[in-house]
């Protein structure tokens, strides 16, 4: 955990080099043309699991897993003559997590190279805002890439507000094609190979409407419809039949999604808003689920906040999944991965903020620091905690 910090902290002496270095003709002479810095957010976070339904295992088995994450977001943005606002937003993210469920594919806890990964995952986005129409057109690109993962994605987005700027509606696409490594289970190698590799591309259309309807009350509410086409197993997922034979999980090669959401958020005078969300997921693969969350910022002063929040969900199973043992030779398709399975969750923890004029830790551009944490609890005995640290140089 200790690394969270080090990574954030090191680098609020390149913050401070940054404040120092700006020349007095950055902040009296404007020059509508000129792209300029305008926001850097620094993300770390440390993340531990525990649990005892492993699909590596076929549903039985530690999920022990750790995760050290750490993104770093970097906004430009340029005024142009004719008044639309340009915004750059440059991102790049690096996970390092180890597992003892994954090194199991090899059946030797802590000796193979699948215990320990690093995920990389860079993003860049546009966006144009024209504030006299009310149009913002936006496009973006990603990829993610891990020891067997690769994936590539892109968007585009058009929003318009409405004549009296209090609404606004969103149109945006996204699609991710990814190629996956065939890692198999080390006793089924010899049948089956190792290490080719299989596609997996998803599209997904959301469409949301937010409203002001008065000074205290705002809500958004969004559509999605999502298709999955491919390879949708994981190689290394073992399933265990009724007659003891292992077999690698099998699901369809297509998945057709549909969420709706509605989030609110009503200003209780001037130190406290509450947030609500909720949604309803359902899919063809018959797994339905209902999200709720909660979160109250309370501002115990004008330059620090406090965030209490509350997240219940609960799903149906899929129809392909059994536990451990339970699948038959007579299954299409079959799963033992519990997170496919019916279970309720719980997810809460506290968040802090300090925003201050002068800036925290006298760096004048250095204007917030957010630090969360949140403990997670499943019906299927897996728990879960997390903390992130959140700095903010604007």
């Amino acid at each position: 955990m200790k690394r969270i910090f080090i990574t954030g902290f090191a680098l609020l002496g390149l913050l401070r080099v940054a404040a120092q270095d700006k020349t007095p003709a950055d902040s009296t002479t404007y020059k509508a043309q000129k792209l300029k810095l305008d926001e850097i957010n620094l993300v770390s976070s440390y993340y531990k699991q525990d649990g005892n339904n492993s699909a590596v295992t076929g549903g039985i088995g530690t999920e022990k897993l750790t995760d050290i994450s750490n993104s770093l977001d970097v906004k430009f943005v340029k005024i142009g003559q004719t008044g639309k606002k340009h915004t750059l937003d440059v991102e790049v993210g690096v996970d390092h997590y180890s597992s003892a469920s994954s090194d199991m594919i090899d059946l030797s806890a802590n000796t193979s190279a699948s215990y320990s990964d690093i995920r990389v995952y860079p993003s860049l986005s546009y966006t144009m805002e024209n504030e006299q129409t009310g149009n913002t057109f936006g496009a973006g690109v990603s990829s993610s890439t891990e020891f067997d993962y690769q994936s590539f994605g892109g968007n585009i987005s058009y929003s318009k507000k409405t004549k009296d700027r209090n609404g606004e509606f969103t149109a945006k696409f996204q699609t991710y094609l990814d190629q996956v490594k065939l890692i198999n289970p080390i006793e089924l190698r010899s049948a089956i190979g190792n290490g080719s590799t299989e596609g997996r591309n998803t599209f997904a259309g959301t469409l949301s409407y937010s409203q002001v309807v008065n000074r205290n009350f705002q809500v958004l509410f969004q559509a999605d419809i999502v298709s999955q086409q491919g390879y949708l197993s994981l190689p290394f997922h073992r399933v265990y039949f009724s007659d003891g034979s292992v077999h690698q999980e099998y699901l369809p090669d297509s998945r057709l999604k549909i969420p709706l959401a509605v989030r609110a958020s009503y200003f209780l005078g001037d130190n406290i808003i509450i947030r609500a969300y909720y949604r309803y997921y359902t899919d063809d693969w018959k797994l339905t689920s209902h999200t709720a969350d909660l979160e109250v910022p309370v501002k115990i002063s004008p330059f620090f906040s406090i965030s209490p929040f509350y997240r219940y969900y609960t799903q149906s199973a899929v129809k392909y999944f059994k536990p451990y043992a339970e699948h038959t030779g007579s299954e299409e398709f079959y799963t033992s991965n519990y997170d496919l399975s019916k279970f309720d969750s719980s997810f809460y923890g506290m968040g802090m903020r300090i925003a201050t004029p002068n800036g925290v830790f006298g760096i004048k551009h250095f204007n917030a620091l957010e630090i969360r944490y949140g403990h997670y609890s499943r019906s299927t005995n897996l728990t879960s905690d997390i903390i992130s640290i959140n700095i903010k140089y604007k």
